[in-house]
């Protein structure tokens, strides 16, 4: 007598564990906050606050992300009187020169869930999302997740 395999059917637990695994950082992520590197320091300040935004990308002439100004950091850099504290300087340096480093970035078809990892592994609250070219066209980060991982874990 053969014994014919027993399937059974998927639990919902199951189902939803496939479908956040699935969930990929180009169905959820939001429209990035991006300048371009030559804009000045002045430009990035003026945008900041006009916009009550903590931070914003600095992207170059093909949209590939250079690295991220944070309003903390430019607050930081004229406590420190590392630069002159007078408005002309942010008119002559463009956002490009005072990047510390590229950022961290994801592709579109990365997971959800690998990108919420790498956000609490490296202590950031928000990632590009790059094309295939590597341009930014969009961003993930801690609200992303708070809106799309819930409706998976209940």
């Amino acid at each position: 007598m053969v014994s014919r395999p027993t399937f059974r059917k998927p639990s919902r637990a199951s189902k939803k564990a496939n479908n956040v695994r699935g969930l990929l950082c180009e169905h959820v992520m939001q429209h990035p906050r991006a300048l371009d590197g030559n804009d000045s320091i002045a430009t990035v300040l003026e945008v900041l606050t006009k916009n009550d935004w903590d931070h914003v990308f600095i992207v170059d002439d093909e949209g590939v992300p250079m690295g991220r100004i944070h309003a903390v950091d430019l607050l930081k850099m004229v406590a420190k009187k590392t630069v002159n504290r007078g408005v002309a300087w942010m008119h002559s340096i463009p956002a490009k020169q005072i990047l510390p480093h590229p950022p961290l970035t994801v592709r579109k078809t990365t997971p959800l869930l690998k990108a919420g990892a790498l956000m609490l592994t490296h202590d950031l609250n928000q990632l590009g999302v790059v094309d295939d070219d590597g341009a930014l066209i969009g961003v993930v980060g801690h609200s992303t997740l708070a809106k799309a991982l819930p409706r998976f874990l209940l």
